[in-house]
């Protein structure tokens, strides 16, 4: 089995961040591809499986670019493949819900507060300032945070990688649409215990682009959805 990372990001000119991020996969042997200016996050991710052709049972990050993995390297690789190795096994992430409500926004602070939400995440720029966000108890959830997702080939290709026609925006949604049609096709998504830093407080959720394919999400899928 091989691991894979394919990791968007808009600026060539990459971030220390991301140049950490890239070092730290490399040194964990994760065959890591770089994509730098695609048109839309989706027809990246689709166009690298594609390019990497990957045996079906290999795994394959689908990650942010603006991310640390804190994690040991030596705990690391057994971490994404424990619940991997089931062939029930969609996505398995940092973050999610059990429960995704009508307005599909994952976390949803009212249900946050009920305890529907799974996983923990770092948010800050360093390990100084970062502040820890805790969601759950890791265990299976509808669907989850696209700042790093997992699966096995197989799994990507069942799923489809390429922007559906109901959304109307290239860069929005995709982690939501990608872990729910996975959900729906009777795989089973969970958080699991792996520690990152995300240097985004999740600013960008409110553009109007994230909205748009959110409302389109709505008005396709027949929502709310929860793991019983």
């Amino acid at each position: 089995m091989k691991i894979y990372a394919f990791v968007c990001t808009r600026d060539k000119n990459l971030s220390e961040t991301t140049e950490r991020l890239l070092s730290y996969l490399s040194s964990c042997n994760v065959d890591t591809k770089l994509l730098v200016g695609a048109k839309s996050i989706f027809s990246g991710y689709a166009k690298a499986l594609k390019l990497a052709n990957p045996d079906d049972e290999d795994i394959v990050i689908l990650c942010h670019d603006d991310i640390e993995i804190l994690s040991s390297k030596e705990y690391f690789a057994k971490a994404l493949a424990y619940k991997l190795v089931d062939d029930k096994t969609g996505f398995v992430g940092v973050a999610g819900t059990t429960h995704l409500s009508q307005d599909a926004v994952w976390w949803n602070h009212q249900l946050w507060s009920q305890g529907k939400h799974r996983g923990l995440v770092f948010h800050g720029n360093s390990i100084e300032n970062a502040q820890s966000t805790y969601y759950g108890q890791n265990e299976r959830v509808v669907v989850l945070d696209g700042l790093f997702l997992a699966s096995k080939a197989k799994v990507l290709r069942d799923v489809g990688l390429e922007k559906p026609e109901y959304l109307e925006e290239a860069w929005d949604f995709y982690d939501i649409h990608y872990t729910y049609t996975a959900n729906e096709k009777g795989y089973n998504n969970y958080t699991i215990p792996i520690f990152i830093m995300h240097n985004s407080f999740g600013d960008l959720a409110g553009r109007d682009s994230w909205h748009k394919n959110r409302l389109n999400f709505i008005n396709k899928h027949n929502l709310p959805k929860e793991i019983k």
